[in-house]
């Protein structure tokens, strides 16, 4: 297994790109949490001084921007044009929840960082044409998936949340991740049902 950074080919070192800071982030923030990572401890991961990391983000706040980014954008899935609105919400919601328990240390990170406003539209495009197609005008489409969007976040922070203080928690149990599963379920057939109940009656 190669070090991090290790030199590739004729002893040349791996080119420093915007995508692999990101990726060496996401790989240290999986591997020990938030506040481990930092600029330095980056640095350490790509074999490179912290400085070096500056000409591509400028700072561990951007770091930590870019990683919300990408990561949102793995949650973001394919719907095919006839996809109902309400169908394509709970997918999303689904698809959003298996990227944060793949990630259960960035799921405080993504809880206190929005996604960038125009990258979160560009991403949600498909699901807002969904609604669109409804004749649901863009704005009552917006509150529901972003209504959907805090759920699934707040349920995600119940289930890997670790209290100050304590260890991280074992969520390998089946008991444990049956009953999460049934109550996110739940949770979200009533909303996608409430909102579509709600819209459904105004368009």
């Amino acid at each position: 297994m190669n070090e991090p950074g290790a030199r590739r080919g004729r002893g040349r070192p791996a080119v420093l790109t915007r995508e692999r800071i990101v990726a060496a982030a996401i790989d240290v923030l999986d591997a020990e949490g938030l506040d481990a990572l930092t600029m330095r401890r980056l640095g350490t991961q790509l074999g490179v001084s912290a400085m070096s990391l500056y000409r591509h983000l400028p700072n561990r706040d951007a770091v930590l921007a870019a990683v919300v980014d990408h990561l949102f954008a793995e949650a973001v899935i394919d719907l095919e044009a006839d996809t109902p609105w309400p169908e394509a919400l709970g997918r999303f919601a689904g698809a959003y929840r298996r990227m944060l328990l793949g990630h259960p240390q960035a799921v405080p990170l993504l809880a206190t960082h929005p996604v960038d406003i125009d990258l979160g539209l560009e991403l949600l495009a498909g699901l807002l044409d969904r609604f669109g197609a409804a004749g649901i005008p863009r704005q009552d489409a917006l509150t529901a998936i972003q209504s959907i969007a805090v759920y699934v976040l707040g349920h995600a922070l119940a289930q890997v949340g670790t209290p100050p203080g304590t260890d991280p928690p074992r969520l390998n149990g089946m008991a444990a991740v049956a009953f999460y599963d049934q109550w996110f379920e739940a949770g979200l057939r009533a909303m996608v049902s409430g909102f579509e109940g709600q819209l459904g009656q105004e368009h």
